[in-house]
């Protein structure tokens, strides 16, 4: 596996242009099975996971070609109901996602249980009862997924958690069911609402999206999408922000929905960071004394998970003592072990993590754990006296484009090995 080399002690300073958003790319290419048009998409970025997703489509028939930088075409005309191969979808939590759609145009799906991540348990239940409450049979044997119905009908559906994938599964399922589809307690992250926005492009009716309530009147088909632009990548804007404060930088980052990146923006001048909008740019500028912040992870809009990791390693060189409590993911602390070898002082107590400020950090040997412990890393090694070796890279290669030419540019110092 890759290494990524970082060398501490460079100052992040200049302008940086947000990727589009991983997560939303992935819903939006799964909810492409269900057009019977040709689909464009732009601000795609090319990382690992969608080069997995694109292949998982292709797999049931589907025509996809990178057309230029980001941007590519989906032709679902050759499609067949068909499953995905086991070791592609082993590679990716978000495959569980093709079940809705697939489910939905061709009355069949079979998947077997997605992988990813290991950050902790992310259940099928609630994407089963949804497709069960919409009018499908459903068994899990060995292992494998399988769904079948003739049409879905319209349901009302209440989640017991807003699960993001639950409430993308179901919302995908909707649209090509006959008759109202209510889904009550669902998630609200801006990438349901550009999945929702893509959809509606399609021909489908969806209302509520990025509220409690979703709403979906069913339509027979979808149609085409001649070009749709995919969200900036908030937690990518995000680890860029964290990563200026905790160089002492000062960035310009360009094509942001700022109000997605609220909750960490607010976090951050809490901490005495300066964040300025002005339209689709952040301006991010450290503080010559950072202050100890408190932080609880929340479903949006509430403070990101995926940013939790980052921020961890930003308050380990903090005078004084921050708080860090993981109420969505148990296994997200993981990368406190991997800190604790560059010399911070974090102790984990269950879903907190207590963390110390020290003076500095010192360049070792790490392993990412996962795809945000390593952004986390790396946000250490900018920081850290000396060079940190940080194995697993192929982690963060699930999710950031062209990181190291990224930093690159801001006057970061990171090299593949």
């Amino acid at each position: 596996m890759d290494k990524l080399i970082v060398a501490g002690g460079n100052v992040l300073r200049g302008r940086v242009r947000v990727s589009g958003a991983k997560n939303a790319a992935l819903a939006i290419l799964c909810a492409s099975v269900m057009a019977e048009g040709t689909v464009s998409l732009e601000n795609i970025p090319d990382i690992n996971d969608l080069r997995v997703m694109i292949e998982l489509v292709r797999t049931i028939g589907a025509k996809i070609d990178w057309q230029e930088d980001n941007f590519l075409t989906v032709s679902m005309s050759g499609c067949c109901v068909g499953m995905p191969p086991y070791e592609s979808v082993k590679k990716l939590r978000a495959s569980n996602l093709l079940i809705g759609p697939m489910l939905a145009r061709f009355g069949q799906a079979e998947l077997c249980l997605p992988g990813g991540c290991d950050i902790g348990l992310r259940p099928m239940d609630l994407h089963f009862k949804g497709f069960a409450a919409l009018g499908a049979e459903l068994a899990l044997e060995k292992g494998m997924m399988k769904a079948r119905a003739k049409r879905l009908a319209g349901a009302r559906i209440y989640l017991d958690f807003p699960s993001v994938g639950a409430t993308e599964n179901i919302m995908m399922a909707a649209c090509l069911a006959k008759g109202r589809t209510v889904i009550e307690n669902v998630a609200k992250e801006p990438e349901i609402v550009d999945l929702a926005s893509f959809l509606n492009c399609l021909g489908a009716k969806i209302r509520g999206a990025g509220t409690d309530v979703i709403k979906v009147e069913g339509v027979k088909c979808l149609g085409e999408c001649l070009r749709y632009n995919v969200i900036p990548d908030r937690i990518e804007a995000g680890t860029f922000m964290v990563a200026a404060a905790a160089t002492g930088g000062d960035v310009k980052l360009e094509n942001v929905i700022p109000l997605h990146v609220e909750p960490l923006s607010a976090k951050l001048r809490e901490a005495g960071v300066e964040v300025l909008e002005e339209g689709d740019v952040l301006y991010v500028k450290a503080a010559n004394c950072l202050r100890p912040v408190d932080i609880k992870t929340m479903p949006y809009p509430g403070f990101p998970t995926d940013m939790q990791s980052q921020m961890m390693a930003l308050l380990s060189v903090v005078p004084g003592t921050s708080e860090v409590v993981e109420n969505v993911f148990e296994n997200r602390f993981r990368v406190a072990g991997e800190l604790r070898r560059m010399g911070a002082d974090v102790e984990v107590k269950g879903r907190m993590a207590i963390i110390k400020g020290v003076p500095e950090l010192f360049g070792t040997r790490v392993r990412a754990t996962d795809l945000r412990a390593g952004a986390a890393l790396v946000v250490a090694g900018l920081m850290a006296k000396g060079e940190t070796e940080i194995a697993g890279a192929d982690y963060i290669d699930r999710g950031y484009y062209k990181l190291e030419e990224k930093l690159a540019l801001l006057g970061g110092k990171v090299r593949r090995a």
